[in-house]
């Protein structure tokens, strides 16, 4: 998930490489074999519904928070490492679906540009991973509809030091002191969080630059990251610092958003629904089965980072703990319906109810109009499929 200091290289931060390809040079190097692949059933057939090649532009560098999306790449897949884009049959329970899927990498490889823009100067893209907060903020001009969650809840945190500041337990805590909030500008949840009263608008330094020096330099401040990443990170690969830090989720403190939620352009929703019919549920399995068994999609996402040779820098040991916390945290979890990857319509109409006014503060035109259903979409959704 963009930006953060696990999103750029860094000095004092170890990656624990693992190159998978043994011909992972240049664009198009194969990676394993086909030949054992047998046919997904009838009712996961995704030929002659879906188009010949899935494509899907995910918002950031590979990660562990899309895994149940790289989990879907089978074996034989190329990787293209100018574009820095991997396509595969798409598989599911080790099964071709009769289509390949590509998944494009965002940060870097499209300029740092969003998603949603990419969505529709591209119209080879079937779906983009869009936080329910882009959404809103592009619905004016790039309306998107959320078809299926990859995460419950954003793994976003606030983190600081347990030893410089022991007595704090929530963001609230922040709040009662003077300590300065350093986090990158643009972040919706930093004015949702001073509109609530957790944190003072004196306290909010906009200067985060992904690096982990000023932490360590200064232990006085709280900075943002995600719960999927910086505790690891900085007890385990920033040498300069190596112990454990603590945080809250800012899902705990009302920042509900659907993280990275697979989405289409709102007017492609009926063309798209014989494939969504069909992709979303498999999308679903695809989520549980990564969280029961993650190791095979941080593979591909290791060998990703590795033949990408991008400023990323995302080892192994990350991505594992990323994997773990998804489900002890309930990041990767099922929704109260009881399935993986469904949306709670009430809490889609309050996180709009919560930014929409936040963004138009901000300038932003949001449509007077916009409701929850058109951000989101349980219609494809098969409520059968959960998280054992």
């Amino acid at each position: 998930m963009p930006p953060s200091p696990k999103r750029l290289a860094v000095t004092g931060v170890s990656s624990a490489f693992v190159l998978l390809s043994a011909t992972a040079c240049g664009a198009g190097a194969a990676t394993g074999s086909t030949e054992d692949l047998k046919a997904a059933p009838a009712a996961q057939r995704l030929d002659g519904v879906c188009p010949d090649k899935v494509v899907v532009q995910i918002d950031w560098e590979p990660e562990a928070e899309h895994g149940p999306l790289y989990n879907l790449v089978g074996p034989g897949y190329t990787v293209d490492t100018d574009k820095k884009r991997v396509t595969g049959p798409l598989v599911i329970d080790g099964k071709d679906t009769g289509v390949q899927i590509e998944l494009r990498a965002g940060g870097s490889a499209i300029g740092y540009q969003s998603v949603t823009s990419q969505m529709y100067l591209d119209k080879d893209i079937t779906l983009a991973t869009v936080t329910t907060d882009a959404a809103i903020e592009s619905a004016a001009k790039r309306p998107v509809t959320a078809v299926a969650a990859l995460m419950k809840k954003s793994p976003q945190i606030l983190m600081w030091d347990p030893k410089t500041h022991p007595d704090w337990r929530t963001v609230a805590d922040i709040g009662k002191s003077d300590a300065k909030v350093v986090y990158r500008d643009g972040n919706v949840f930093v004015p949702m969080l001073v509109d609530k009263g957790l944190i003072k608008k004196s306290q909010l330094d906009a200067s985060y630059d992904g690096s982990p020096s000023r932490f360590v330099a200064n232990p006085d401040i709280v900075q943002q990251g995600f719960a999927t990443a910086e505790p690891y990170i900085y007890e385990h690969e920033v040498s300069a610092w190596k112990k454990p830090v603590k945080y809250q989720l800012l899902a705990d403190v009302g920042y509900n958003v659907y993280p990275q939620a697979l989405s289409v352009r709102s007017g492609a929703v009926d063309e798209l629904a014989p494939c969504l019919k069909k992709l979303v549920p498999i999308v679903q399995r695809s989520a549980a089965d990564f969280a029961a068994e993650p190791d095979a999609a941080i593979g591909v996402i290791d060998d990703l980072v590795t033949q990408y040779n991008t400023s990323w820098v995302y080892s192994k040991g990350t991505g594992e703990y990323a994997a773990q916390q998804m489900v002890k945290l309930g990041i990767l979890a099922n929704e109260s319906d009881g399935s993986v990857g469904s949306f709670d319509m009430d809490r889609v109409g309050k996180i709009l109810d919560t930014v929409a006014p936040l963004l138009t503060k901000d300038g932003v035109k949001v449509p007077a109009d916009l409701t929850a259903d058109d951000l989101a979409t349980t219609r494809f959704i098969d409520t059968s499929i959960g998280l054992k």
